[in-house]
């Protein structure tokens, strides 16, 4: 992607001048992100998603008794009448499941991969929407169909009501207030409150992001600095041939403190175990996402796309797919690093692989992580 091109996306900005000026830092209303927006998800299309095991879905109701929450799948007749007001429900990751949404996504990919996480989107009827809330990672609000009128503020307060089964602010203070109408779109950096509420039937699609948090980043990193060291740091024994005899037999000794922190020091010492842990972590398909195998592979010669399903990314010296990590050599890493970027390889492409890179891709294929073009 040119980073240094004006996109309408952006209100104009460059990619480059959006990061700098807008990203975790404030928000961006734009007209007409999306001129002429038609969604290629209806509602009978979402209502169908919401129905299907494996799909992550929500249904949230406001009525004079509060707020009421049901998690998916539904059947058809577990929702409200669509004449019925109040009422929403959402669904997380169509861009899994529909290539017009997948294709959609792309266009945000002038932020890292390893930030981009997934297109929700919320169906509502007139007055629908989860109430003032804010959210801990950056998103970019589409609007799709009908209206939907956003306010937003800077809340310090952050503090959340009780007895709901929803994350809704207690105090929220309105700032600006917008309503958006089809292929308009409003970006919100991290915690920033806001509340949309829907002007009649109304669906938004959430193009969201992702930012791990230090706990869950440092147990999974060390999760697998354990199993490596396990395996690769040896077996040399703690000695301890200076120990002079001692009166308070409880004492843990310093020199068996010291061992163990030597232990852990060298655990630590390799950053390309840390950067292979780390890539694997950030490919890491999520619970409900699986892949279809196949028996027999199809004539990759053509060339090759990722599976919507599929992450890939790489660093300096490796290539990750799907948790998975692997080292390759520079004409290969080239190739490979083509694919991961623009998630597709042409025949001539391919047929620059070394025959370890095509096995690899035939592997890759068998699991269903990417098909023939």
């Amino acid at each position: 992607m040119n980073t240094e091109q004006p996109l309408a996306l952006l209100g104009g900005l460059t990619p480059s001048q959006f990061m700098k000026r807008h990203w975790q830092k404030k928000p961006l209303l734009v007209r007409n992100a999306i001129p002429a927006f038609v969604p290629c998800v209806g509602r009978a299309d979402l209502v169908a998603l919401a129905c299907e095991e494996g799909v992550e879905s929500r249904l949230i109701v406001h009525s004079p008794n509060g707020w009421k929450m049901k998690h998916g799948p539904f059947t058809k007749r577990s929702l409200p009448p669509f004449s019925q007001k109040k009422w929403t429900f959402l669904v997380q990751g169509v861009d899994l499941h529909h290539d017009g949404v997948h294709a959609l996504l792309q266009q945000f990919r002038f932020v890292p991969d390893a930030r981009l996480d997934d297109v929700m989107i919320s169906y509502a009827t007139d007055g629908g929407g989860v109430g003032p809330h804010f959210d801990s990672y950056d998103v970019f609000l589409l609007q799709a169909h009908g209206q939907r009128r956003w306010r937003i503020g800077r809340n310090k307060d952050l503090t959340l009501q009780t007895g709901v089964p929803l994350k809704i602010l207690k105090n929220f203070e309105a700032e600006d207030e917008f309503v958006l109408n089809p292929g308009d779109m409003l970006y919100l950096p991290p915690k920033y409150a806001h509340d949309g509420v829907a002007e009649g039937e109304c669906m938004t699609w959430s193009i969201g992001f992702r930012a791990p948090q230090e706990g869950e980043l440092a147990r999974e990193l060390l999760l697998g600095l354990a199993d490596e060291a396990f395996d690769g740091l040896g077996n040399a024994l703690y000695r301890d041939p200076k120990q002079v005899a001692v009166s308070s037999p409880a004492a843990i000794p310093p020199s068996l403190a010291g061992f163990a922190r030597q232990v852990v020091d060298k655990a630590l010492t390799n950053p390309q175990l840390l950067d292979s842990l780390l890539g694997e972590y950030l490919t890491e398909p999520k619970a409900h996402v699986w892949f279809e195998s196949v028996e027999a592979v199809a004539d990759l010669s053509g060339g090759v796309q990722l599976d919507r399903g599929t992450k890939m990314m790489y660093d300096d010296r490796h290539v990750f797919i799907n948790g998975e990590s692997f080292k390759v050599g520079r004409r290969d890493a080239l190739v490979l690093r083509q694919l991961a970027d623009v998630r597709c390889l042409t025949g001539q492409e391919f047929k620059t692989l070394s025959a370890d890179a095509k096995e690899s891709l035939v592997d890759w294929a068998a699991s269903g992580w990417l098909q023939a073009k």
